[in-house]
């Protein structure tokens, strides 16, 4: 099984959403999740990517994969096991974020998010993971108003 993640750039990394995407991410192993495809631009992407190194240390067959959208990006190779780069030469950069997250939620069978808004990019990822039928865990809706 292979799993995305999408939330809020500026999203305020707490103990509590980082305890509920931590059970989220090791309920999704246990339930047959070996690859995680992140996207490293905001504060839920790099979250998530620590908890899913912190669980490979409990999980060895599992690995991170950084999907960037520019073949010229950057990014920490100590958070990732591999980088991945979709065929975006022929989109125009202004699209190649859209494009790039349209292509983790299509390779996924799973998406765990942190959506409060109904705007914005990850708000748009996860309108697309919905209409694909993908399984979604919105972390955003367990949390303790």
């Amino acid at each position: 099984m292979t799993v995305t993640f999408c939330g809020h750039r500026d999203v305020c990394c707490s103990h509590e959403l980082r305890g509920l995407l931590y059970d989220s991410v090791e309920s999704l192993i246990r339930q047959g999740a070996v690859e995680f495809l992140l996207g490293g631009y905001g504060n839920f992407d790099i979250m998530a990517a620590h908890v899913v190194k912190e669980l490979k240390e409990k999980y060895f067959d599992i690995r991170s994969v950084m999907v960037i959208p520019y073949i010229d990006r950057k990014y920490n190779k100590e958070l990732y096991d591999i980088s991945e780069y979709p065929l975006l030469e022929n989109v125009p950069k202004r699209f190649a974020i859209v494009k790039r997250n349209e292509y983790m939620v299509d390779k996924s069978d799973a998406v765990v998010a942190y959506v409060k808004d109904d705007f914005g990019g990850a708000a748009r990822m996860l309108r697309y993971a919905e209409r694909k039928s993908k399984t979604v865990i919105n972390i955003a809706k367990l949390l303790i108003k």
